[in-house]
């Protein structure tokens, strides 16, 4: 990419936290133009890109019963069509131009491409993209849709935040180390002779291994053995003993096998040779950090593709264990606190379904578990074969449905929530979905302490059914 375009691109405040090394997550984009009064996207059409206005202006607005409504004008730093990307879905939004523009354009491989190798774009993404649905919601019945997405949105935000830090941290940690070993290493060059290297390589592989299969320690344990290794190092002039000490103690090196080791150099050699050991160690404990927080980031990225069927025919063979446990990983930040409980039927066969939609489903009612236990309670997800059906089965030991909303929970905009907490559609759509899309049925039962919803698809379909309404 043009360095005067990445240098633009790093003043819009979507790529602005971009270090240098990260900025070739973009290099799959391209700059396009705009006349005014030119189209973007249609609603209703595929929008199979992404956008970052770079000049002008762009309308976006909604059709409802042949009425445009305004939704917003887009001004240059802002981004489109993240949406209709993550759901997999036509454009919501018709997108005109209202003066010339310019933007720098990402196609749906770029795009994530862009989500796998730059974690503080793709935090900023779903949390914008969540703040977008959620205003999307009051607009029609697809809200409902929408709503699930901002679910997952904000839970991908939050989820990405821990270990896109974490990485952003050991980044930060790991040119200072560098640095600490090559001094410790040019001054042990002059220092020790050809068989003194020996020893220090042997304690340091032997440490790096142990590193790998870390011994719990509780806190008070940790503590108690670095205040002893400081004072060892401390007693033989080993400087900084107290900044040494944790390294040592996370590798398993303990007092003995420290004075065993220091014999083998000569003793005004022991504060380099102890910094290069702790500085190797720290190495690599922040390349492992990094490369952990990168996995996670890069299975949080597949759980969403995953989880929107993304590259994949709607209609296809299903493995329902597969979707209500990506649905789980979106709903994680919702979960930390609740016992889940899998009982699954490893053995029921894969089904012809439409995945994405099935784990709207899931979504729907799995956040309607965690709503009614506060969050804090036990959520029981089982799924066996009943008459030739597959059954998941979704139950929670909250508070139970009064029976006087028994019967009103699947009529639409009917919700026990309070004002802007809740759509009213969530259970209607769930219904449509089984019902019309897949020949099933949802049926709930219901008491204080016990209440479990149990979906019901059938192994054979005879034909595909309607879109839903």
């Amino acid at each position: 990419m043009d360095a005067s375009i990445l240098q633009e691109l790093q003043k819009i405040p979507l790529f602005s936290t971009l270090s240098g090394g990260q900025s070739s997550c973009l290099d799959l984009g391209e700059i396009v133009h705009l006349e005014a009064g030119t189209v973007l996207a249609n609603q209703g059409e595929p929008l199979n890109a992404f956008y970052v206005l770079l000049e002008g202006e762009m309308r976006v607005s909604k059709n409802y019963e042949n009425q445009a409504v305004l939704m917003g004008v887009a001004k240059p730093g802002m981004f489109l069509g993240e949406i209709s990307l993550l759901l997999d879905s036509d454009n919501l939004a018709t997108v005109r131009a209202l003066k010339p523009c310019r933007l720098f354009r990402l196609d749906k491989d770029g795009f994530w491409h862009m989500l796998s190798g730059c974690p503080s774009v793709a935090s900023q993404i779903f949390r914008t993209m969540a703040t977008r649905v959620r205003n999307l919601e009051g607009y029609s019945q697809q809200r409902e849709k929408l709503a699930s997405l901002g679910t997952m949105a904000a839970g991908l935000a939050h989820e990405l935040n821990n270990p896109a830090t974490a990485a952003r941290r050991a980044s930060a940690n790991l040119r200072e180390v560098v640095e600490r070993l090559q001094s410790c290493a040019c001054e042990l060059h002059e220092s020790l002779s050809p068989e003194h290297w020996q020893p220090l390589v042997d304690i340091s592989q032997s440490a790096i291994a142990r590193l790998a299969k870390p011994v719990p320690l509780d806190s008070v344990a940790r503590s108690d053995r670095e205040d002893v290794v400081a004072a060892w190092l401390g007693r033989h002039g080993v400087a900084d003993s107290w900044k040494l000490a944790p390294a040592f103690v996370n590798a398993g090196l303990d007092g003995g096998e420290l004075a065993a080791f220091a014999t083998k150099l000569p003793r005004e050699a022991l504060t380099n040779a102890f910094g290069w050991l702790e500085a190797s160690l720290s190495l690599h404990s922040l390349l492992n950090e990094v490369e952990g927080s990168t996995t996670r980031i890069a299975e949080l990225v597949k759980a969403v593709k995953a989880y929107s069927y993304m590259d994949q025919s709607p209609m296809q063979k299903v493995d329902v264990h597969e979707g209500i446990e990506n649905t789980l990983i979106m709903l994680g930040h919702k979960l930390k606190n609740v016992t889940v409980t899998r009982k699954y039927d490893r053995a029921i066969p894969r089904i012809m379904a439409y995945g994405g939609e099935l784990n709207q489903v899931w979504t729907n009612l799995l956040d309607n578990a965690i709503d009614a236990v506060k969050g804090t309670g036990k959520i029981c997800v089982a799924t066996f074969l009943d008459d030739d059906q597959v059954v998941v089965e979704i139950a929670d030991n909250g508070s139970g449905i009064p029976p006087e909303v028994q019967s009103h929970i699947f009529e639409p905009f009917y919700t026990t929530k309070g004002v802007g907490s809740g759509t009213g559609l969530g259970l209607v759509i769930s219904s449509r979905i089984i019902a019309d899309r897949h020949g099933g049925e949802i049926e709930f039962e219901s008491v204080p302490g016990d209440t479990r919803f149990k979906v019901r698809l059938p192994i054979k379909r005879a034909s595909a059914q309607p879109n839903a309404g």
